[in-house]
């Protein structure tokens, strides 16, 4: 059953697979933008995969949130979804992200619970 507070931790490891420079979105090898919104919004959908009903999913549907410290090559970085609230099938959550020196990044994630087949049925 969904309920605020539902909380989930995704972690990775910076490398070449995930850096500015790989992106496209920077020039040198730290941590890419786009690769904590993706990080975030990971946890934001397992925080609440298990409790959603059989055949349902949730999808991004806007994200907003702040990039303010760059990772080295190397470092740890963790991204925590909290639930905050529950509006029908809109679900909005708590974002942050920190490597081992502290927070590098936070804001809010809005997902929305479909139905898989009637949603892939629309494409």
């Amino acid at each position: 059953m969904l309920k605020i507070g539902l909380t989930h931790t995704s972690t990775t490891v910076v490398d070449n697979s995930n850096t500015a420079r790989q992106y496209g979105s920077g020039g040198i090898d730290v941590f890419a933008t786009p690769a904590m919104v993706g990080l975030m919004e990971n946890a934001a959908m397992t925080a609440v995969a298990d409790d959603l009903p059989d055949g349902s999913t949730t999808v991004g549907a806007h994200i907003s949130t702040s990039h303010i410290k760059p990772s080295k090559l190397g470092a740890t970085i963790k991204a925590t979804a909290i639930l905050e609230e529950i509006d029908g099938r809109k679900l909005t959550f708590k974002v942050s992200a920190c490597d081992d020196d502290g927070i590098i990044g936070e804001g809010s994630h809005i997902r929305y619970i479909v139905d898989i087949q009637r949603f892939m049925s629309k494409l």
